[in-house]
């Protein structure tokens, strides 16, 4: 429904709030910088770039909490091997440049993505691996690489994202994430190291607690828990002596037991045998 729906790039014509390049402002402060985004949000123009730094190029994005139809195979062929100004700022634009660095330097590049809970961390790793994914190329074998890639996220939001009163599906751990290429640019491997769970903080001023521990109201524990309580058949809840998230102090005391968003086949795709994911659910 949303192929006909303009985009603010389509038309040279059509004049676009605050600048996309932070650089251009008369003042670059705070309050110019937050305005900008403001102006540019109003008109769903979500990402905004820091074209002239020492640290390499930097993308700033605001979460608009809602779909925009920017994320399409038409932005994908519209940023793929496009000039660094040819197009508005982009997540893609940004993908595009690290993959064809990488390619004509030999080079390895490296993507930060740091932000607060909510921000659109999570969202913004999947769009930049599936970007990767669709203009690396490659023949069956590697399409079963990229499949594997693409599905450890959900694989990893089940023990490790929850549900928060800011986001549904809020990472609740740090993670680096690297992705191995063959000098015909195909990915052909990938490893997650420094994957780092959410504690108690030991201070008695904090607040806040871990999903480990307690939750606020209408937030959940780790996606898993609940997955396995409404995912299970007859004969695994019989084997596993579970019952419905209701049930258990662990998982109620929230009063919120679904949420939209979540993936339950990640396991299979990533090749985890039936004896060994059977396993890894006892413990649970």
């Amino acid at each position: 429904m949303f192929d006909n729906m303009p985009y603010h790039w389509q038309s040279h014509n059509v004049k676009t709030s605050g600048v996309d390049d932070m650089v251009l402002l008369q003042k670059i402060s705070e309050s110019a910088i937050v305005e900008n985004l403001r102006k540019r949000l109003m008109e769903d123009c979500i990402y905004v770039s820091f074209n002239s730094t020492y640290i390499g190029p930097v993308l700033v994005s605001v979460n608009p909490f809602k779909i925009l139809p920017i994320f399409t195979d038409r932005e994908v062929e519209m940023y793929q091997g496009a000039a660094q100004y040819e197009n508005p700022p982009h997540v893609y634009a940004l993908s595009d440049n690290m993959y064809r660095n990488m390619m004509i330097d030999m080079e390895n590049q490296c993507v930060i993505i740091s932000g607060e809970s909510g921000a659109g961390k999570t969202v913004a790793a999947k769009y930049i691996m599936g970007f990767i994914a669709k203009v690396s190329g490659g023949g069956p074998k590697v399409q079963r690489v990229k499949d594997v890639i693409l599905e450890s996220n959900p694989l990893l939001e089940a023990f490790g994202n929850a549900k928060t009163v800011r986001n549904n599906n809020s990472s609740r751990f740090g993670k680096y994430v690297e992705i191995q290429f063959s000098r015909g640019g195909e990915p052909d491997g990938g490893k997650i190291s420094n994957f780092l769970l959410e504690k108690v903080k030991n201070d008695k001023n904090y607040a806040g607690y871990s999903r480990v521990v307690s939750q606020n109201q209408n937030e959940r524990n780790f996606h898993i828990f609940y997955q396995i309580c409404f995912g299970a058949d007859n004969a695994m809840k019989e084997n596993l002596g579970i019952t419905s998230p209701d049930y258990y102090y662990y998982l109620n005391q929230s009063g919120a037991f679904k949420v939209d968003g979540t993936d339950d086949h990640a396991m299979s795709v990533v090749g985890i045998p039936n004896d060994i994911k059977d396993e890894i659910i006892s413990l649970f």
